[in-house]
Formats: structure tokens, C-alpha cells, sequence
């Protein structure tokens, strides 16, 4: 006969007795008892308080067992001790410290699913697809996801080194990444040229929308009160906030369905519309988008997809179409749990799928030709060569347009150079302006 200590066979049968009062309530469709996994629980629960090798508060099991449960159901789905539920509040509303990086766990390992803009990461190089397996000389793998969180956030100024895999490279890559108190603004914008704007989002928090909605009156203000055309960049966007993606799809949309989700409960099955009215009066919109384009990002370009509102342009996206609702319960704590799925407008699950662009870049990296051009020999490089007198004997006296003029240049030159997809995007623009204004 087994001998268990009473306090954990007193413990073990009141799990027992909760878990039975609670299945009565939830499994009425069955009408079964799952008594036999209830009794390998309290089992286990036992053994662990009678022979593991150092004692272990009934609390801290208990806490483990419920980390385990959300943990074992997908990535996203996780307990919030009081210290990750802050840390969760904080990232929100724009204002938390760390590095600047959404991450989710593959494999065992942490995903990069994204870095912020004009944070540590984004500044250290790390890009959308790295798996972290390293946290200075800790091994990631075994970790829980906000394990390995807390190991990044520290005190700003502090440095941490992080060992990271990336498609592409023969070896492991080592940053050091010095942390900082990250605020995220997650929207600005800019002209690039005369009616043409760009709206860059980087995050979806609880004033993106109405930010978005101020960014662009000021664009439009700029530019004599309309704009020709749009680019909208959700490049390494990780998502953040249903409404706000809502907000933001409203922006460009005067009627219709934006995204449903569907899930068991009642709370889960939501349907959110657009209201008048389209703030660019139906000018062309591009939506960039890239692996790291995840959740709220996909809700946006499938919303404007599927509208027929905007051109999507970039790669496919993350294909995260799940909805995470946060329980708050006992202690200070939170359950975030995977409660629901999006859907496009159409019908589409982004779910592992994704969004498909319209126009598919691929990733290139753009380099000036300067070096090349140096590997040639012409009259120049040659002894004794002539000078050219003829330049100084023609000037005209407009060398400050000339000088402006080859400003102008460089900055277009610059463009291209940092950022291809972003020009192509704006020739695309120009294209739909073209042909929407004949």
C-alpha cells in the first residue's frame, strides 16, 4: 500500500473534487469525467511532494502545472506572473524597457518575429526570422518564453550578448545589444515627394489609430490638402491590438466588413465594420509587407486587400490569425489564452497562411557601384593627364541650383539605395495615379 503524506492526499482530493465539479459544468455535451488523467495529476502531485530532492511549495507546483498547460497549447497562449502582466501592460501602451524585439518561441528556441523601429535591436541588426539560442552563455533551449523575456529586459546601459541562427549565414552570429528604456512611437510620416506620402506604423498600440488619423490630415495639409496616392508600411509590424488594426483599416474603407473572428464562446465571435468615410477620398494606397508583418499588421493588408483598396507588395506575411485574450485572475496575475481566429473580409484564415501580396518582392540588397566603378582604369587614373580647364572657363554662375539640384539627387540615390522595396512601391503608386487619373 501506498503511503502519500496527508497533506498532499488531502491537497490532491480536493483537485479531484474541484476538477469533477467544474467538468460537470463544462463537458455537459459528453457527460464524461476525465478521472483517470484527475488521478495521474494527483499521482504525480504526490510523488513530486514526497521524493524530489529539495521540498517545493504546493503554490509553486501548482503555478508550474498551469505553465505547462498553457505552454503545451500554442505559442502564444501563457501564465502572466504580476511581473510579466505589467510588462505586458506597459508594451501597450508604447513605454517599456528591454531591447525592442517581438519574439515567440519555435522549436524550443526564441523567434525573432520582429524588431521594433529605433530600438537596441533594430540598431544591432537583428532581423525578422533569427532564432535566438543563446542569452550570453545561457542556452535558450528549456526555456519558457518569459523566461527568456525577463532575461532580456534589465537595467538600460546594460549589455547582453545574444546568439542567434539566420538562413543564409554558416555560422551562429554573435550581437551584443545594450539595453534601454524602449518608447515606441508607432506611427510617423514623411513626403516623399509633391502628393505622395508615407505612413510608417510600427506597432499596433491603443493610439495607433487615432495617430494614424492625425499623420495623415498633417500629410494632407502638406500637400494642398489631398494626397495622389499612399504608402503604407507594415514591414516588421508584430501587431499589437485588435481595435487599433480596426481603427487603422477604417482609415482608408467607407463601408463593409474589415475582420470576423471565430472561436467556442460567445465573446469569440465578433464582427467588426467600417464607417464612412475614406480619408483620401479613394487615392491609391501600396501596403508593404514582409515576413515579420504578423497579427494585426495581416488584419490591415487583408482588410484592404480583400476591399480591393489597396495594392499589398512585399512578401508573405508572419500567418499569425489567432486572438489572445488576457483573464485576469487571483494574485495579480494573468491567463493570455488563445480564445479565437481572424478571418479576412472574404473569408480567409491568415492562420499559418498568411497574407499573399499582390506584388512579390524578393529580398535583394541594393549597392552603389562606386567600388565596381573604381576597378576600371580611364584618362583620369593615368600620370601626367590633361585637366579639364574647360569647366572653369564655362561656369554660369547658377552653382547653387546645380548644387541643390545634385542634393536633390543624392537623396534619390540614398532612397534606392536603403530601402528597394520602398521605391518600388512609389512606382507602383505613381502608376495607379496615372491610370486612375485617366
Amino acid at each position: 500500500m501506498k503511503l502519500y503524506p496527508v497533506k498532499a492526499v488531502l491537497f490532491c482530493l480536493l483537485i479531484i473534487g474541484l476538477c469533477a465539479r467544474a467538468e460537470t459544468v463544462t463537458n455537459t455535451e459528453t457527460g464524461e469525467l476525465p478521472v483517470d488523467e484527475i488521478r495521474a495529476f494527483a499521482e504525480v502531485f504526490a510523488k513530486i511532494k514526497k521524493d524530489y530532492v529539495e521540498d517545493v511549495e504546493d503554490s509553486v507546483l501548482l503555478e508550474y502545472a498551469i505553465r505547462g498547460m498553457l505552454e503545451g497549447l500554442d505559442p502564444h497562449s501563457s501564465y502572466l506572473d504580476e511581473e510579466a502582466y505589467l510588462d505586458l501592460q506597459e508594451g501597450t501602451t508604447g513605454e517599456f524597457g528591454g531591447l525592442g524585439i517581438e519574439v515567440g518561441m519555435e522549436d524550443g528556441f526564441i523567434k525573432v518575429i520582429s524588431p521594433i523601429d529605433d530600438t537596441p535591436a533594430q540598431k544591432a541588426g537583428l532581423q525578422a526570422g533569427d532564432l535566438i539560442i543563446r542569452l550570453d552563455d545561457t542556452p535558450v533551449k528549456g526555456m519558457s518564453l518569459n523566461d527568456a523575456v525577463a532575461r532580456m529586459r534589465g537595467e538600460p546601459g546594460t549589455d547582453i550578448t545574444l546568439t542567434i541562427i539566420r538562413d543564409g549565414a554558416e555560422k551562429p552570429l554573435k550581437v551584443t545589444i545594450t539595453r534601454d528604456v524602449i518608447k515606441v512611437k508607432s506611427v510617423r510620416t514623411q513626403v516623399l515627394e509633391p502628393g505622395f506620402g508615407y505612413l510608417r506604423i510600427s506597432h499596433f498600440q491603443s493610439r495607433t489609430a487615432e495617430d494614424a488619423r492625425a499623420a495623415l490630415q498633417e500629410l494632407k495639409q502638406d500637400n494642398d490638402g489631398r494626397l495622389e496616392g499612399l504608402i503604407l508600411d507594415l514591414r516588421n509590424n508584430p501587431g499589437g491590438i485588435l481595435s487599433a488594426a480596426v481603427g487603422v483599416s477604417d482609415l482608408f474603407l467607407d463601408k463593409g466588413l474589415i475582420v470576423y473572428t471565430e472561436g467556442r464562446i460567445d465573446d469569440s465571435r465578433l464582427r467588426f465594420n467600417a464607417k464612412p468615410a475614406d480619408l483620401l477620398d479613394n487615392a491609391p494606397v501600396v501596403v508593404l509587407v514582409n515576413a515579420g508583418s504578423a497579427s494585426a499588421s495581416e488584419i490591415v493588408a487583408g482588410a484592404l486587400q480583400d476591399h480591393k483598396r489597396a495594392i499589398i507588395m512585399g512578401q508573405k506575411t508572419f500567418g499569425k490569425g489567432s486572438v489572445q485574450t488576457v483573464l485576469p485572475v487571483s494574485n495579480a496575475a494573468a491567463l493570455k489564452l488563445t480564445t479565437a481566429r481572424y478571418f479576412t473580409p472574404s473569408g480567409r484564415s491568415i492562420q499559418v497562411s498568411g497574407i499573399e501580396p499582390d506584388v512579390a518582392l524578393v529580398r535583394v540588397k541594393v549597392e552603389s557601384l562606386e567600388d565596381e566603378e573604381q576597378s576600371f582604369i580611364t584618362e583620369e587614373n593615368l600620370s601626367r593627364h590633361l585637366d579639364n580647364n574647360a569647366e572653369d572657363e564655362h561656369q554660369d554662375g547658377d552653382g547653387d541650383e546645380d548644387e541643390e539640384a545634385a542634393e536633390t539627387e543624392q537623396e534619390t540615390t540614398a532612397l534606392l539605395t536603403e530601402d528597394y522595396a520602398l521605391q518600388q512601391a512609389l512606382n507602383v503608386l505613381k502608376s495607379l495615379q496615372i491610370l486612375g487619373s485617366e
